[in-house]
């Protein structure tokens, strides 16, 4: 695991879209995963950014698995994540919407939808780059406290707290739905490199016990110390709680210039 200590979300952003170009530009027919929530829009907004300015790599034919997907919203809700990623990334890059995939959560087919989603992937080749954050209490994608580490997707009941970190986005805690279509941890340390952004005090605590403590369902996001190539992203707030900052920082200043992330 590299960890990457910045000191804003700012430098954060751009690292990070520094690192879906390249693997883009290497590969023009990359697949991306991509996360939702607060976090990675930054990142977003810049590759949209330079997309627009002209110097970006082309996403033709860059095809895109979602992390995840609310259940029980109708068709169409434009807090969907299907909607989410449409309007915040992809539209604006491009990529046309039969590339961009997420979990069905028509509720016909939820018996069968995490199966159905994990044949997806397969068949796509997997996923090159997964782009990941992190929630207060440790979850990654949804997977919250207690889930396997070795899960696929699935269906998952969104505890309270997440819930009501989520409802910003929604009129109400109300409208948060109760149930989400996911990613398992097994599912995410599929794929090829795995890009976690960090940002803010708030994600201190659970970052801390990610990174430096010990591998545990408790930490969802501990899973990450199993994959060989994580790329951890965080700027000054997100490090608060990290112990061994001056080390991180020391061998990330140090690398050649060659070798990316």
């Amino acid at each position: 695991m590299e960890v990457v200590p910045l000191d804003t979300a700012a430098e954060v952003a751009t690292l990070a879209a520094d690192t879906i170009e390249a693997v883009v530009a290497a590969r023009p027919s990359a697949v991306l995963g991509l996360a939702t929530g607060s976090t990675p829009l930054l990142t977003y907004a810049e590759l949209v950014r330079r997309h627009e300015h002209g110097s970006a790599p082309s996403y033709a034919q860059v095809r895109c698995f979602n992390l995840d997907e609310y259940v029980g919203l109708p068709p169409g809700h434009p807090q969907s994540y299907r909607a989410t990623i449409a309007r915040e990334l992809t539209d604006a890059l491009g990529i046309a919407p039969d590339r961009v995939h997420g979990p069905d959560p028509e509720e016909a087919g939820l018996p069968t939808a995490g199966e159905r989603y994990e044949a997806a992937i397969a068949a796509a080749g997997g996923i090159d780059l997964q782009v990941l954050g992190i929630g207060t209490d440790g979850h990654l994608a949804f997977n919250e406290p207690g889930s396997s580490l070795a899960s696929l997707t699935r269906i998952k009941t969104l505890t309270e707290r997440t819930r009501q970190d989520n409802a910003r986005f929604f009129g109400s805690l109300d409208d948060v739905p109760r149930h989400v279509l996911t990613q398992g941890l097994g599912t995410i340390l599929r794929a090829r490199h795995l890009l976690l952004l960090a940002t803010g005090a708030a994600k201190a605590a659970a970052l801390a016990a990610a990174v430096e403590g010990p591998l545990a369902a408790s930490s969802p996001a501990s899973v990450l110390q199993l994959h060989p190539h994580v790329s951890v992203l965080l700027d000054r707030e997100a490090a608060s709680g990290l112990t061994r900052t001056a080390h991180y920082r020391e061998v990330y200043d140090a690398k050649p210039a060659w070798q990316g992330l």
